[in-house]
């Protein structure tokens, strides 16, 4: 078949070479996986909505030999990330300019419908990775994202157990709710409503002060260090993910592996029991028809980051604790240590 059409509210959308294998291994095709987002549409489109988007293309499917493009190569690979709209997207696509750490700016899709999420699927979206801002204000943050990253040595039995021991009983001292999801691998992704009135030099200020709280109060577990070789067997909280351009894959995103595994919202009570590996393109449908969006309440309410920012504070006064490496592709920041690796520096 060479192509159908989808009705998608009021759009039409055509789903071209509906039967070509996407993920063969887990025996999908391309109309399975658009689908599968139309099947989910309530709760994609919430983690989406009026947030610039960059879209992981997998034109080929997730087949094996299949490699993504690397900056050092953005041509040599079967899948690549794109920041801006493609050329060619239908009237409906808005779009929301966004400013890269380099000076750079970008048009990015901007999901309002889940026509859109469909129209992407259908380009080879395998996973959306939204920005934590809405288009209205894209200079401040309205999501603190707490990423638990288990180092090897740690799987996510350890990751589960940072997340129930220390960052819920820490979120609910400083009067914050957060809502998990599994990143669709061995980690846990947290997120916390914000305000957006802080930069997003503030917001991940914030998450380094939550992860060294975290670390203190897990010391044999949790880990701030940015250097791989200096975490050990550890849970890393990656803070830097709350540096502008970086982005996690949202809530209900499929991850491009030979099981099409999905990024699943969960409330707080199914983490002890929960298995990454229950959760995929064939298994998620269901589940959200049964029970819902786990994230429905994520809008309810926006805090603020007052007490972690305070948290900061003593940490630089009362520890020396001051500011840690940004990712290797930023502009040095105020600030910010020597960005280079322990066992590599000079002295």
């Amino acid at each position: 078949m060479a192509f159908l059409e989808l009705p998608v509210g009021d759009r039409i959308v055509k789903v071209t070479n509906p039967d070509k294998p996407y993920f063969p291994q887990a025996g999908l095709t391309k109309l399975d996986l658009v689908s599968y987002y139309l099947s989910v549409g309530e709760g994609i489109l919430r983690a989406l909505r009026e947030r610039p988007t960059t879209l992981e293309r997998w034109p080929g499917g997730v087949v094996e030999g299949a490699v993504m493009s690397t900056r050092a190569d953005p041509s040599g690979g079967d899948a690549f990330y794109q920041k801006r709209v493609p050329k060619g997207a239908p009237d409906y696509v808005r779009t929301a300019k966004i400013d890269f750490p380099s000076g750079r700016s970008a048009d990015e899709v901007r999901p309002t419908e889940l026509a859109v999420v469909a129209w992407a699927a259908n380009l080879g979206t395998i996973t959306f990775h939204p920005w934590p801002v809405r288009a209205a204000d894209v200079d401040h943050p309205d999501e603190l994202r707490i990423d638990l990253d288990p180092q090897p040595g740690r799987d996510f039995s350890d990751t589960v157990r940072v997340a129930r021991e220390g960052v819920l009983p820490l979120l609910d001292e400083l009067g914050m709710t957060g809502f998990p999801k599994t990143s669709g691998g061995r980690g846990l992704h947290i997120y916390v409503r914000i305000e957006p009135r802080w930069s997003f030099t503030q917001v991940r200020r914030a998450a380094l002060a939550l992860g060294r709280e975290l670390e203190r109060r897990m010391p044999d577990t949790v880990t701030t260090k940015w250097w791989k070789e200096e975490r050990g067997e550890t849970v890393f909280v990656d803070y830097n993910q709350n540096a502008r351009d970086r982005t996690i894959a949202s809530a209900y995103s499929v991850r491009a592996r030979p099981n099409a595994p999905v990024s699943a919202p969960l409330f707080w009570d199914e983490l002890a029991d929960a298995d990454p590996a229950d959760f995929t393109v064939k298994t998620m449908p269901a589940r959200f028809a049964e029970v819902g969006d786990r994230h429905a309440a994520i809008d309810d309410a926006a805090f603020s980051l007052d007490s972690l920012l305070d948290m900061a504070d003593r940490d630089e006064k009362d520890h020396g604790l001051g500011d840690m490496p940004y990712p290797p592709n930023y502009p040095k920041m105020p600030g910010e240590p020597k960005r280079v690796q322990p066992s590599k520096a000079k002295d």
